[in-house]
């Protein structure tokens, strides 16, 4: 990827792109002109099957039909139980870590990319070269290099015509999308800082079966690697990590924080993380994330401006600091439908959508807090976004990467050793 991103330029279109819940006459056909949508899933997880669900849903509001064109996962007895949840034949079924590749093949017209967060950026690359549509779910990748890859793949659905919708579904949610426009319409004035949280008890956790070998280990217990899902930080924490991106206008300058491992018990992740952002023009929002369990809990984002302050929904009882006029933006009651809403509307109505580099920027900027939280340093938004670079930020990559689940060379990382703030990584 060429120098560079403007960090200003980088996320053009943090404005949300929601075409509302409007109906379509069942009349309109799609590409293929077979009158069906044809949905290809990747990665037949809990919220595999969730996406899978919720575009069914979608498709109802729209009043069209769904077809299952494929199902893929790393075991082949979680795409057969999705065969069977959706009532399709097991014929339609694929595993294995090179399975996406037959995906791909398939006469789908969006692909559903449900799989750890690792693998990401290949799967997106390989389904826009395919000419799929695609809804991915966030994180957009694990580290920087991935991130990018994202983006350059957004490019290329661009040139394509292609719709790439993200699971960062808060830029779907009416009570998100009002404030966004009532705070970029100054109802609360420029705003000069704020905090987001992301504060709960510990995700579900796997432990090793008898003689597993380290990839399934690692796929089943992907929540509690780096390697697999960012760390949540960069898992979790992204959707509110997002929202200030978004309603800022562009990511921060630079992330400074800390971070710690105290009661985890797979993996290497840490159990908390504080940062503050930068965002330049003295703007500073503070990210605190959590999985810790029998502590307080706390879900949400909260900016102040010149003139008043909003939580990322709404104002509250008061209401907002300056009345502003707002569009009359409808949505259906779940997000996590209405993003497939948008999806399938962008479709039908020949106006692509692409959220690529929304989430991109967002998984960079949660990616910048994690590094600084690990290290101990400070990181800069031009460390992970600027070629050449003489930051080691840059380049860095996880470890194993998908192409060692492809072929079969993945090594786990040791467990229950998680990086120390300040420590040579040389040091005894």
């Amino acid at each position: 990827m060429k120098k560079s991103f403007n960090r200003r330029d980088f996320v053009k279109g943090a404005a949300a792109i929601s075409v509302g819940s409007v109906l379509i006459p069942s009349s309109n056909i799609f590409a293929q002109g077979t009158g069906k949508l044809k949905v290809a899933l990747v990665g037949c997880g809990g919220r595999g099957r969730g996406a899978l669900e919720d575009i069914h849903n979608a498709a109802r509001h729209l009043n069209i039909q769904i077809e299952i064109a494929g199902l893929c996962d790393f075991f082949m007895d979680r795409a057969k139980d999705t065969a069977k949840q959706f009532d399709v034949s097991e014929a339609l079924c694929m595993a294995g870590a090179n399975s996406y590749k037959d995906i791909m093949k398939t006469d789908a017209d969006i692909v559903l990319l449900v799989t750890p967060p690792i693998f990401r950026p290949v799967h997106l690359e390989a389904a826009i070269k395919a000419g799929k549509h695609v809804f991915m779910e966030k994180p957009a990748a694990v580290d920087a290099p991935g991130a990018r890859k994202i983006i350059e793949a957004g490019e290329l659905a661009k040139q394509k015509g292609l719709s790439i919708v993200a699971g960062t579904q808060r830029r779907h949610q009416e009570s998100y999308l009002k404030t966004q426009q009532a705070v970029s319409k100054g109802a609360i004035g420029p705003i000069r800082g704020g905090s987001v949280w992301w504060c709960q008890s510990h995700l579900w956790y796997a432990k090793r079966k008898p003689g597993e070998d380290d990839a399934s280990y690692m796929v089943r217990n992907w929540v509690s690697f780096a390697e697999m899902s960012g760390d949540h930080i960069v898992e979790q924490h992204l959707h509110n990590i997002d929202v200030a991106n978004w309603f800022i206008g562009g990511p921060p300058k630079m992330a400074i924080g800390f971070g710690g491992r105290a009661r985890r018990r797979t993996g290497n992740q840490f159990d908390f993380f504080s940062v503050d952002f930068d965002y330049g023009n003295d703007v500073k929002i503070h990210s605190m994330c959590r999985q810790i369990d029998r502590c307080y809990d706390r879900v949400a984002e909260l900016f102040t401006g010149t003139i008043g302050s909003t939580y990322g929904d709404g104002p509250g009882k008061d209401g907002f600091a300056k009345k502003v006029q707002v569009d009359d933006i409808r949505c259906v009651d779940n997000p996590y439908v209405q993003e497939h809403i948008d999806l399938i509307n962008s479709i039908l109505n020949d106006k692509p959508i692409n959220e690529a580099e929304n989430v991109a920027t967002s998984t960079l900027t949660a990616i910048m807090g994690r590094i600084s939280a690990y290290t101990g340093s400070p990181v800069r938004w031009k460390d992970v976004t600027d070629e050449p670079s003489d930051s080691p930020w840059y380049s860095m990559t996880m470890s194993p990467s998908p192409i060692d689940f492809e072929k079969g060379t993945v090594k786990a990382p040791k467990e229950d050793v998680a990086a120390i703030p300040g420590k040579d990584p040389d040091e005894a």
